[in-house]
């Protein structure tokens, strides 16, 4: 099985399946050769000896030490995903995983800011300082564009048109799409522009945003700015960057904007993932009511 591992994640590698899923994978995948040594005696761990049973075993033991059921739904995925691939090169004839049930949970609905905490939070920054400026930007293209902390962190100056207020972004498996830019993120990045050339050095890159430093961000430094800026404006705990995606989207479906339409800009493959804003918005939908209606309380 090793040496098919190895293949395995290059593999995915290749497919640019995200960082994270690429360690949670690797991760889950080595629990699982590791727990299938005592099935083979210490002996090499074959991947055509693997049956069903070696499986349910497995993810039951990891049940009852309470591991939880979203976890094992990774854990099942990236068994699913390497069974596959096995039986995509001949390695095996059969998925084994067509036979085990998914482990099943609730989604959680998704924190997001109110308008008016949104309001609060593209304010924060102050405009005095060049950091100041940029950091505006970057909040106020986080909001309007729906973005990952990682596309942000990619963007190039000759992604953004400004004239046409459109966006080339590069998501999840280095899949394009284009999204529309609002007028206050277009006014932010022209005000960017000056401050960004003061922090631009002779070994700066194209990225739009740069540090203090005039160097690329990674994904660790923009949320550190970012968790500054939500400490401010909201007592609640678990605002992330991806809060400002999840508003995005939350926002434009409470006003009206077609599903389908923000499935497209927020870079979703399943429309099922962006569904999940539609309960977000029929929960406030359910809370008015019982607020407001004589016969809608408890």
């Amino acid at each position: 099985m090793r040496n098919d591992l190895e293949n395995y994640l290059q593999y995915i590698r290749a497919e640019a399946k995200s960082p994270c899923t690429l360690i949670a994978y690797e991760r889950d995948l080595r629990q699982f050769e590791s727990y299938l040594q005592r099935f083979f005696e210490g002996g090499e761990v074959r991947s055509d000896g693997i049956d069903v049973q070696m499986i349910r075993d497995w993810l039951r033991w990891l049940h009852d030490g309470k591991v939880g059921n979203r976890s094992l739904a990774r854990k099942t995925a990236a068994l699913n995903s390497f069974f596959r691939y096995l039986k995509l090169t001949g390695r095996i004839a059969k998925n084994p995983m067509d036979r085990v049930k998914r482990p099943k949970f609730e989604k959680k609905l998704p924190h997001y800011f109110t308008e008016e905490e949104i309001r609060a939070l593209l304010a924060a920054p102050g405009r005095e300082s060049l950091t100041g400026v940029r950091d505006c930007a970057i909040l106020e293209l986080l909001y309007s564009s729906g973005l990952r902390i990682s596309e942000l962190a990619e963007l190039r100056l000759n992604d953004i048109d400004l004239n046409r207020g459109l966006m080339r972004v590069v998501g999840k498996g280095s899949k394009e799409r284009v999204v529309p830019v609002g007028s206050q993120a277009v006014s932010a990045i022209r005000d960017y522009l000056p401050a960004r050339a003061k922090l631009r050095t002779e070994e700066s890159s194209e990225r739009l945003f740069l540090t203090k430093s005039g160097k690329d961000f990674d994904q660790r430094q923009l949320t550190n700015i970012l968790d500054k800026y939500f400490r401010r404006i909201a007592l609640q705990k678990g605002f992330s960057p991806h809060t400002l995606r999840h508003s995005f989207a939350t926002h434009l479906l409470a006003r009206g904007a077609d599903l389908r339409a923000v499935q497209e800009m927020l870079g979703h493959a399943n429309l099922q993932t962006t569904e999940i804003y539609t309960h977000v918005t029929l929960e406030d939908v359910k809370k008015a009511y019982k607020k407001g209606h004589p016969r809608g309380k408890d």
